[in-house]
């Protein structure tokens, strides 16, 4: 009944929006596409029709991320076509009539309006939401948030995506996101995406692209959606960047400073930057966990209190050389380094039911770990005619390198008998060596009016090699090898190909379909246990969008496409690692892929205001499964393949602005989850509804203050076993500009009430878990930066060259 209400609503609304089909009238279409002096698409320029007399305004629109603008007049009189960006000079068509028949004004270029930035007083809060058929852009150029907060803080404030204290990603209430740097895939776990993201200053960003049904020219890759972050690229002529210093404080100093440099001279495009930060966090871990025993109820109460310190060191650089109007080559690196230690506290209190005794575990956890990563992109781009044609290549190349010695100092007594305390310490080194070798192509062909094809091929060949050594010692005696030790080899071969075609279906109607076909061959050799386990597959990825434009304001958008989530390397590896004395995590060498179909209907109007009905079914859906020993009283931790599991969403965004000011932009959105699957004896199938709201206000105010608040409230919701209740938290910021906005300084408050807490349980077939969980996420952070410039004026243009082949992992 639950899910029969929700599919009627989901009919309703798809009938609904069908119904606009039949009632298409004829119009004449204005269209075109604008370029800057260097015939770059110029994005977000204004495109308007005005009455040649009277200079009334008839209609207008803007541009897209490609420079294209269509327009549907609906007027007898004689027109006039004006284009304007800022930076740029204006263009004004000559008068015409439109008539019965289309008007195509081919590529307007609109030349560059020298020392115009110098006069420009920006006074408005520009939109930070803009919705687009088929992604979400979150614009944080320029924002608070973005000043001194790191990559996945704002992420995390992205619509729709919701980042755990752990920083665990999900989209839409689903896991299986896939993160990208300028369209390419990172392939990092979970673990090590959180840790490099933070590393990444957030002013290293132009936007957040939030992809929920990527079309078949991205990877398969990411069951839940795609989320990409659009790296800043040099814009001005001339040399520009900006240096930073900041401190954040949440129960420890963590420092920053860095900078940016950015050179463009004739054919020449260069850039880099340079950060180092500390990143860090104190836990609070309260658990109560009971085991149900034959003679009674025993109760294990474990109170852990970490504290976790990395320092990141973060470049990033890259040169761009334009051959000649049609082809550039460039190269670009990042390298980073993270490093660090965490300490930790266990103490854990029992009680047995057959006695009064109590017996306590007392718990010290060291940790010392240490990773680098190197990146490196070869890449080419052409332009073969001038009507579109396009071709670009891409060479990348990944290294990461990662270590951990993890110290478990653990003693065990009864009673007040602490002296007669029973000793053991367990060692674990972990060392982890990836490589990444990468190479694609795409080709765009213009075919006739509005017409489209794409095609592009790929390869990957990952590698990994992790060794596991487990040592353990008692009661102070020399440290001797633990069976659970491991060393384990990853290989995975992806190939794949696609072609995707889109065009008009008449007036009112475009299409895009697409097929994407990938290979992959996958191994997992455990040298220790001479066990090896090898798939191979090959699946096909349909894609079909069909866009409705119903006028220049309102649009609606189906589309429906078939995804795949790998299983990473570590989650294949059969070792067994201890978290404390009581818990352990075990790797799954038969976790096999996770498919999802989804649906999304999506209505858009004026670029702003969204309402979208969404569904997906997952096979073999990833989750955290818990399983308990009630011999032992020890609790396992493994991913495994859940049967099913369905989401069913209605995603709300809407916009208010209250005046030049002053606007707000605001996310609400309901999902129905279903689980099911069958755990040891008992059968998981939940059914659940949650809801999560999102308001950011923007505010500019006199004498250079801009200020920011986001507020943010998720309701209950469960993840497979685990129940977390509903949570709220509250950021804010305000930047003061200084030296004709050379200078800035921003402060920002995270979890200002300190709410952002984690409380939930498992209460399901023996586990009776209660958890309750805080990492110090209530903190403050100042940043004060200055923005330097020298040479030429600037003048606003886009980068030449690749715009997508960037930063592969």
């Amino acid at each position: 009944m639950y899910f029969s209400k929700l599919i009627f609503t989901t009919s309703f609304f798809f009938l609904l929006g069908l119904s606009h089909l039949a009632a298409q009238d004829a119009q004449v279409n204005i269209s075109g596409a604008v370029i800057d002096h260097e015939d770059n698409p110029l994005p977000f320029a204004n495109v308007v029709l005005i009455d040649l007399q009277s200079q009334d305004l008839i209609t207008g629109t803007i541009t897209d991320e490609e420079g294209n603008f269509l327009l549907h007049p609906n007027s007898s009189k004689e027109l006039q076509l004006k284009v304007s960006s800022i930076g740029h000079e204006s263009f004004v068509s000559k008068g015409f009539y439109t008539g019965t028949s289309d008007r195509n004004f081919g590529q307007i270029k609109l030349n560059a309006e020298l020392g115009a930035l110098d006069a420009v007083e920006v006074r408005a809060a520009r939109p930070d939401v803009l919705i687009q058929a088929d992604k979400t852009v979150v614009n944080i150029e320029g924002t608070v948030m973005a000043e001194g907060n790191n990559a996945l803080d704002v992420v995390g404030r992205s619509p729709g995506v919701y980042v755990d204290t752990d920083g665990n990603i999900n989209l839409n209430g689903k896991s299986g996101v896939v993160v990208l740097l300028d369209d390419r895939q990172t392939y990092m776990s979970a673990e090590d995406l959180a840790n490099f993201l933070r590393a990444m200053p957030a002013d290293n960003i132009k936007s957040i692209e939030v992809i929920n049904n990527p079309p078949a020219k991205y990877d398969a890759e990411g069951a839940a959606g795609v989320i990409n972050l659009v790296l800043k690229k040099n814009t001005y002529n001339g040399i520009n960047g900006n240096v930073h210093v900041g401190n954040q404080y949440n129960g420890a100093n963590l420092p920053s400073i860095g900078g940016t440099v950015n050179f463009k001279r004739n054919k020449w495009t260069s850039n880099a930057s340079l950060n180092y930060n500390h990143w860090g966090r104190l836990m609070e871990l309260d658990l109560l966990r009971r085991f149900q025993l034959e003679n009674g109820l025993s109760e294990f109460d474990q109170r852990a209190r970490m504290k976790m310190l990395n320092k990141n060191l973060f470049f990033s650089g890259g040169t761009d050389y334009q051959i000649n109007e049609k082809h550039s080559v460039g190269i670009n690196i990042q390298a980073s380094t993270q490093n660090g230690d965490e300490k930790g506290n266990s103490f854990t209190t029992i009680t047995n039911p057959e006695n009064d005794a109590i017996n306590y575990i007392n718990a010290l956890n060291t940790t010392d770990f240490d990773n680098a990563r190197l990146f490196g992109n070869l890449h080419y781009t052409g332009k073969l005619d001038t009507l579109g044609t396009k071709i670009s290549a891409d060479f990348d190349y990944s290294n990461m390198d990662a270590s951990s010695l993890i110290l478990l100092d653990n003693s065990y007594w009864e009673n007040e008998e602490r002296e007669e305390a029973r000793l053991n310490k367990l060692r674990t080194g972990n060392a982890m060596v990836y490589s990444i070798y990468t190479v694609k192509t795409d080709f765009t062909k213009p075919i006739g009016e509005n017409k489209t094809l794409e095609l592009g091929l790929k390869g990957s060949w990952v590698k990994s090699d992790n060794l596991l050594e487990i040592d353990k010692s008692e009661e102070e005696g020399p440290f001797v090898p633990d069976g659970n030790s491991n060393h384990f080899i990853y290989k995975e071969k992806v190939m794949a190909a696609y072609a995707s075609f889109k065009g008009p279906l008449g007036k009112k109607l475009e299409y895009q379909t697409g097929l994407r076909a990938e290979y992959a061959n996958i191994e997992g050799n455990s040298i220790t246990s001479n066990q090896v386990n090898t798939q191979q597959y090959i699946n096909f990825f349909p894609s079909v969008y069909l866009q409705h434009k119903l006028n220049d304001n309102y649009q609606i958008v189906y589309n429906v496409n078939r995804r795949i989530t790998r299983p990473h390397y570590r989650q294949l590896n059969p070792f067994v690692f201890y978290i404390d004395p009581l818990t352990t995590e075990e790797g799954n060498p038969n976790l096999k892929p996770q498919y999802a179909n989804n649906f999304e209907m999506n209505h858009i109007y004026k670029g702003s205001y969204q309402i979208a009905l969404t569904y997906s079914q997952t096979e073999n859906a990833f989750g955290q499964i818990l399983t308990q020993d009630e011999d032992s009283r020890t609790t396992l931790i493994q991913m495994r393949n859940l049967d099913r599991t369905q989401n069913l969403g209605l995603r709300a965004t809407i916009p208010v602005a209250f005046a030049d000011w002053y606007n707000t932009s605001n996310m609400l959105q309901f999902n129905g989850n279903s689980f099911q699957s069958q755990i040891g004896e008992d059968l998981l199938d939940v059914k659940q509804f949650s809801y999560m709201f999102r308001s950011q206000h923007n505010i500019i105010l006199p004498k250079g203050f801009k200020v920011e608040l986001v507020g943010i409230y998720r309701s209950p919701f469960q993840d497979g076993q685990i129940k977390i209740n509903g949570m709220s938290w509250l950021d804010a910021g305000i930047t003061k500009t200084f030296k004709d906005e050379k200078l800035s300084l921003t402060i920002n408050g995270s979890d200002i009430f300190r709410t952002m807490k984690v409380r939930g349980g498992i209460d399901f077939y023996n586990i009776n878990t209660d958890v309750r969980q805080y990492g110090s996420m209530q903190s403050v952070r100042f940043t004060l930066r200055w923005k330097f410039s020298q040479g030429e004026k600037f003048s606003v243009s886009q980068r030449s060259g690749s715009t997508e082949e960037r930063n592969r992992l």
